[in-house]
């Protein structure tokens, strides 16, 4: 068999092993990428072109490679998904840089991030005022999210003549089932007040909630594990993905 035929043979399989590797672990990998998840991606892709093009070694070994790398980011966000310090030390979390419209510089140099670059994205979200903002966060994928200042939404509240209405961010208290102490603190909030809550919604115990947080006005949005919801398939046809 020439080059040319083992080229070709070699480059359907890494193209298909990609392929197939890249619909396991997700749309993570070709949607909002992590730091972690970008340099897997590389790898991943530069061993696959190694299997395609790189006759001077055997197939077996580089596929082999590429699947342990395949394996290993599989596993990682298995157990960023489970336990939520892991999830932090493998994709990070966000960080808050702008506060009532000013700026935390000290966040900023901790993420290594320069004011022209925050200002350069903020401006990609269609914000030239800095005094307008109510929050920014560096995501982990890099990206700014930002939440105004209620008085200058669109329409704004100050063009309607109307009160702005209360905003702010929710503050987590309950993830998988585990109390938050720290965020339940910070918000003035008991035990007692969560247990009352919760009772109040028909919960008897916190392993029933996967997720719970305190919202803007006060009040404590709840989703269960158990939510009787019934998922709408949004898919064109049936397979297996």
């Amino acid at each position: 068999m020439d080059e040319i035929t083992v080229t070709l043979v070699r480059s359907a399989i890494a193209f298909a092993t990609l392929l197939l590797f890249t619909r396991i672990l997700g749309k993570q990998q070709v949607g909002q990428l992590t730091a972690f998840e970008y340099i897997a991606g590389i790898t991943i892709g530069s061993a696959a072109s190694s299997l395609s093009i790189d006759l001077s070694t055997k197939p077996l070994p580089q596929f082999v490679g590429v699947s342990t790398w395949v394996v290993l980011v599989f596993a990682l966000q298995k157990l960023a998904i489970k336990y939520r310090w892991f999830a932090k030390v493998t994709d990070d979390q966000p960080t808050i840089v702008i506060q009532q419209g000013k700026i935390l510089e000290d966040n900023l140099s901790k993420i290594r991030l320069r004011y022209d670059e925050l200002m350069s994205q903020l401006r990609d979200k269609d914000v030239f005022d800095i005094t307008q903002v109510q929050y920014a966060l560096l995501e982990p994928n890099g990206n700014i999210s930002v939440l105004k200042k209620p008085e200058y939404d669109t329409p704004t509240l100050m063009d309607l003549k109307l009160p702005p209405s209360v905003t702010g961010l929710f503050t987590e208290v309950i993830l998988d089932g585990v109390i938050i102490d720290q965020n339940l603190s910070n918000k003035n909030k008991s035990m007692d007040w969560l247990a009352n809550q919760l009772q109040a919604n028909g919960i008897s115990s916190i392993k029933e909630v996967s997720y719970a947080a305190i919202m803007p006005n006060g009040q404590l949005y709840i989703d269960k594990f158990k939510d009787k919801i019934k998922e709408i398939d949004i898919g064109d046809f049936q397979g297996p993905f």
